[in-house]
């Protein structure tokens, strides 16, 4: 554009002609050399402005991408600062920044990982004997194929250095930290997470990396209560290379060849001492395996160990055993802790002041037997004293840890960080159950309403699931209503008809809405809080196929409250449960009253959540009882919400009765003259079981806004509200 305002000039200038070839010589090569800067700045602004132009989230993390030998080189000045040792009293809420963090629909924690980088001192000595292992190599391209990863640097929670730190016999402690300090995120360690499984060194073996790094996290393998900052560091496991060389198939929990077997090879002589007089003095019962001295010592020698000369597979023997011993070594954490856990051996834990992986959240005395080391002589009486049945559990748990927590590298990192995303979320962190419990139920698909971060979405609406036996008529019509409702979003019948089949598909209504039915195989009335697959939408519609009464503003209304308290049971007659002191025990009481401790499940909104929890996690025999007397399921539902938060339900609209013109004292189920009575017998049946009274009384209730004003019904949002 310069170039071509210049010519203009030169063409139509005052001077005229004559001073046409004087400039053409003099400033040719000027103004090309001026054109030709301006045209390549414009393409390179260009280039710029369209290009990934980020310098750290350009260069993601990928070691199939870059290997080491490719990776840049980093040379560490002799007086780059080194971070300070590390401060003992750092919790989330001082050394960590979880405004980072931030919200997301998602509730998981992003994580960067730095760019890989050889460092260097200033005389081209590497900071580590070993570069990058394997073991971290297949650590960080887990986190770079999971959820947590993002390679954008802004996003970022939690930053996570290539650098290794795995084993500290292979560093330099001063340039490691150097190195640390050289990062460009580093900010005194700020949200920093660094994983190590060999801490210390001799004579001492620090319990905790040596490496001085400020505020940083540590996922330590060894850590003691001295250096463990609770709440701030993760305690991981020291994993195991044979992991992934042995494959040990799972064995069935019960009796073993040995009761007591002890594999390590560098144990204290004092323990060998005191194990040996064990031996003596029970026998086959123990076996005292050590390294074999008439064995070449190369890799294979690993695998194996001896007793007087027999030789035996190492970790195979581990599975010949109920328990194995696990003392500690020169460090606190031990690999063969791993190895025991694989083989479905409960191990025996010696390891004064041991913070055992991942205890924040895995239940040990459901998987291990943790003793005194000063307790070691007393070790096979104590043993004795568990019961044959909790063996059994203890072994199935062990193997289970090792398969969820323990098995690869990713097992334990994967495991590192949603211990850290629970702590940053805690609404959506995962229960006790979820840690501790094999999988059997799909937990994964449900989330608590305890802890929802917002009301739950307008759009997905409702499911409503009609519990029916053969009441056709009626159910149609109660399908016709339903279907009115704006918020619907599926329809689900439980046909508890065993001896009768559901009507053809060209009988049924035609609704909007996708609708199915379920047949159960037993008449049950817990079915019809069974958490279904077809369940979809967080908000469930609990009602019987005879509740025709109910209006489409009645039905909406409902599930708008229910929208804004999530955790609670919304429903429209309401019950109440008296103490009757003549009598000294619960009362039933369904006549009118200014107070409200339940709602009926004939009609009632309420979290899916708790299909679950009624469905697996109801105390006692309850759920069983009310198949039983075909009763208070609905009472039963709301012991249960009540219990677990502590809150009253709540009660919509006017309405305090069904009232069924149709149905006849055979239909009814609750017309029935034993059925007050047997409610009051649920009600005290319950609070035993329950060992307390859960339920909450409130004399309020829920009505729309305009309700009762005097002013024009079509301006009001819900108008067609159902009476007493």
């Amino acid at each position: 554009m310069v170039y071509l305002l210049f010519t203009v000039h030169l063409k139509y200038g005052s001077r005229g002609p004559a001073l046409i070839p004087r400039m053409k010589t003099k400033h040719r090569i000027y103004y090309i050399t001026l054109f030709s800067v301006v045209l390549l700045g414009l393409i390179a602004t260009g280039m710029f402005q369209f290009w990934p132009h980020s310098i750290e989230s350009s260069a993601e993390w990928s070691l199939d991408r870059r290997s080491v030998h490719d990776a840049p080189l980093v040379r560490i000045p002799m007086s780059s600062p080194i971070p300070e040792r590390g401060d003992l009293s750092c919790r989330m809420h001082t050394c960590f920044d979880v405004y980072r963090c931030g919200y997301n629909p998602k509730n998981k924690i992003k994580v960067f990982i730095y760019p890989l980088q050889r460092f260097v001192d200033e005389v081209g000595v590497p900071i580590s004997s070993t570069g990058l292992s394997r073991e971290y190599n297949d650590l960080l391209s887990a986190i770079s194929d999971s959820d947590f990863y993002t390679d954008d640097v802004t996003r970022a929670c939690l930053f996570i250095p290539s650098i290794d730190v795995l084993n500290q016999n292979s560093l330099r402690i001063r340039e490691t930290a150097q190195a640390l300090a050289m990062l460009p995120r580093w900010d005194k360690g700020m949200n920093h997470l660094l994983f190590n499984m060999l801490p210390g060194g001799p004579p001492d073996y620090n319990t905790a990396l040596d490496v001085p790094r400020d505020r940083a996290l540590l996922a330590g393998g060894g850590f003691s209560t001295w250096t463990y900052r609770q709440g701030y560091d993760v305690s991981i496991p020291v994993y195991s290379p044979l992991s992934a060389e042995v494959d040990l198939p799972e064995r069935q929990p019960g009796p073993r060849r040995y009761f007591i077997l002890s594999s390590q090879t560098a144990i204290h002589r004092e323990y060998r001492v005191e194990l040996e007089r064990l031996k003596e003095e029970n026998g086959e019962a123990l076996l005292l395996l050590d390294k074999c001295s008439n064995l070449s010592q190369d890799l294979a020698s690993v695998r194996k160990r001896c007793y007087k000369g027999q030789v035996y597979d190492y970790p195979q023997i581990l599975q010949e055993s109920s328990f194995c011993v696990v003392l500690r070594g020169a460090r606190l954490g031990q690999a063969t802790l791993s190895d025991v856990l694989q083989a479905g051996c409960v191990p025996v834990i010696m390891a004064d002041s041991y913070i055992l992986p991942f205890s924040e959240v895995l239940d040990w005395k459901r998987a291990s037997v943790v003793i005194p080391e000063e307790k070691l002589p007393e070790m096979y009486t104590i043993l004795k004293s568990i019961p044959h049945r909790q063996v059994e559990e203890m072994q199935r748990q062990a193997r289970w840890f090792w398969e969820a927590y323990f098995s690869s590298m990713k097992a334990i990192g994967m495991t590192t960080l949603q211990i850290i995303n629970d702590r940053i979320y805690p609404y959506a962190a995962r229960t006790y159950e979820e840690w501790n419990n094999p999988s059997v139920v799909k937990w994964s698909s449900v989330n608590s309403p305890l802890f929802l971060p917002l009301i739950p979405p307008r759009s997905p609406g409702f499911t409503a699931v009609v519990l029916t036996y053969d009441r056709i008529e009626s159910l149609f019509r109660v399908i016709t209503e339903i279907s009115k409702v704006p918020s619907l979003a599926k329809l689900l019948v439980v046909w508890n008809n065993q001896n009768k089949s559901p009507p053809e598909e060209s009988l049924w209504p035609k609704v909007t809405v996708p609708l199915k039915v379920v047949r159960t195989k037993e008449n049950k009335l817990s079915n019809r809080f069974f958490p279904f697959d077809e369940i979809e939408t967080e908000a469930v519609l609990a009602i019987d196929d005879d509740i025709i009464m109910l209006t489409s503003d009645e039905l909406q209304f409902g599930y708008e409250v229910w929208r804004e308290f999530p955790d609670r049971l919304v429903g429209y007659p309401g019950r109440l449960h008296l103490w009757d002191h003549e009598m000294g025990k619960w009362k039933y009481e369904s006549e009118w009253t200014n107070e409200v401790s339940m709602v009926l499940t004939g009609a009632a909104f309420y979290h899916k959540y708790f299909n679950y929890l009624y469905t697996y996690k109801m105390p006692g025999d309850i759920k069983n009882w009310v198949d039983a007397h075909m009763n208070c399921e609905d009472i039963a539902m709301n012991f249960l919400v009540a219990n677990i938060t502590g809150k009253a339900p709540i009660k919509v609209t006017p309405r305090k009765k069904f009232k069924c013109p149709e149905c006849t004292a055979i239909d009814g189920l609750s017309l029935d003259q034993t059925h007050m009575v047997e409610r009051s017998e649920c009600i005290n049946k319950f609070a035993s079981v329950f060992g307390t009274m859960p339920l909450k009384v409130v004399e309020h209730r829920a009505d729309p806004v305009l309700y009762k004003d005097d002013f024009p019904e079509k301006l009001k949002s819900f108008p067609n509200i159902g009476s007493l």
